[in-house]
């Protein structure tokens, strides 16, 4: 049984011909060999070796990287025809179809599978209509129309997954079969790592460490509003440090810092390998998610599964995760919100949202998530 995988990517190839993926990587590809032998993955791809420390290497055996020029742009409309003829090629060798979306190279899947017939999944992971709405003028052109095509393409579809719980699935309804599956998925988790969050919180504290981890070269992501809400702080005489993880160009966060007087106060630590982010949270008071646009957040259910008291924005799958005190409004106005959430977290109401956050995070773990993308996956082979 072989198997297409189509998404827009990008991910990068360097000199010698190896991949390399950040959100997309072995783990991912994995899931889907609970029903194929082979896979197939029509995706962008981009030259050169990946600077971010986060990507991984794509090694697994049995799979096939079909490169589809970029469609994502108005240039990328020459390579309409190009990118067609590479799926259409692709797809009629192919036994079982799975598409991503929100993408246009997914978007132009549907259409391919549902013209020759094949059956097809799709794996709903964002919403076109914040992401592009909140990137840049370009993408406010955009955003309409690919919140009408995904809105289509998901209300038609047979099988849909689902990354959020209730927030995807409100907003892009399917008639068909549906399954919630995060693609954050946890190991088992060891309550030593309560006790050690538990006795942090005990620990007499000078300032309050606030962390984040986003890209920092995306203006969505809203680090900034962290940045402006502790000078708001410092000026009533409330110390806090704010530690950014991540990659991208941070010109526009350091003017930020430098603007409301905190440039000492905020931290840029930088990219970290997967495995350094764990022992990152365990050094921070309060995580924050203070995105615009989200799905569900990996980050912030990685804090939680640490005990990681946490506060976020009201975007997506966030208020799914935390509780109503702790979400603040995404808008421009939400500074005084911010203010006032990290001022009322005392020490018990840390406490408890660290137990909370903790016991959380638990239905992601990754063996209850793959039975339930399984039960959909073999569902549509029972169809075939």
């Amino acid at each position: 049984m072989k198997g297409l995988f189509c998404y827009d990517g990008p991910i990068s190839c360097d000199e010698h011909g190896n991949y390399f993926g950040t959100v997309l990587n072995n783990q991912v590809f994995r899931r889907y060999f609970a029903i194929v032998d082979s896979l197939d993955i029509a995706i962008r791809v981009e030259n050169g070796t990946p600077q971010n420390n986060k990507t991984s290497q794509i090694t697994l055996e049995n799979i096939n990287i079909i490169n589809v020029p970029n469609i994502a742009s108005i240039k990328g409309l020459i390579n309409r025809k190009e990118a067609n003829q590479i799926l259409e090629s692709s797809m009629k060798n192919a036994d079982i179809i799975f598409i991503r979306l929100p993408s246009f190279i997914g978007n132009v899947a549907v259409k391919l599978a549902e013209k020759l017939n094949k059956p097809y999944l799709i794996e709903m992971v964002g919403c076109p209509w914040d992401s592009l709405w909140n990137h840049s003028i370009k993408g406010k052109i955009i955003a309409p129309y690919m919140w009408s095509a995904t809105k289509s393409n998901i209300k038609k579809a047979k099988y849909v997954v689902y990354v959020t719980n209730s927030f995807l699935q409100n907003r892009y309804p399917t008639k068909g079969k549906s399954v919630n599956c995060s693609n954050v998925e946890l190991p088992q988790t060891d309550n030593a790592i309560l006790e050690k969050r538990l006795n942090k919180i005990h620990k007499p504290k000078e300032k309050i460490v606030i962390g984040t981890a986003a890209a920092l070269n995306v203006r969505y992501k809203g680090q900034q509003y962290i940045i402006e809400a502790i000078s708001k702080l410092k000026n009533e005489g409330i110390h806090c440090e704010y530690q950014l993880v991540g990659w991208g160009d941070s010109s526009y966060l350091r003017e930020k810092a430098e603007e409301f007087g905190v440039v000492d106060q905020v931290k840029f630590i930088g990219t970290l390998p997967h495995e350094q982010v764990f022992s990152w949270i365990d050094k921070i008071d309060i995580y924050a998610q203070p995105s615009k646009q989200e799905g569900l957040p990996r980050a912030l259910i990685e804090a939680m599964n640490r005990g990681c008291p946490a506060i976020g924005a009201s975007s997506g799958g966030i208020p799914e995760l935390l509780e109503e005190e702790y979400v603040f409004s995404k808008g421009r106005k939400n500074i005084d919100e911010i203010c006032k959430i990290l001022k009322n977290y005392s020490t018990e109401k840390m406490k408890e949202q660290a137990k909370r956050n903790f016991s959380e995070s638990k239905q992601y773990n990754k063996e209850l998530i793959q039975k339930r993308r399984e039960s959909l996956f073999f569902e549509l082979m029972k169809n075939i």
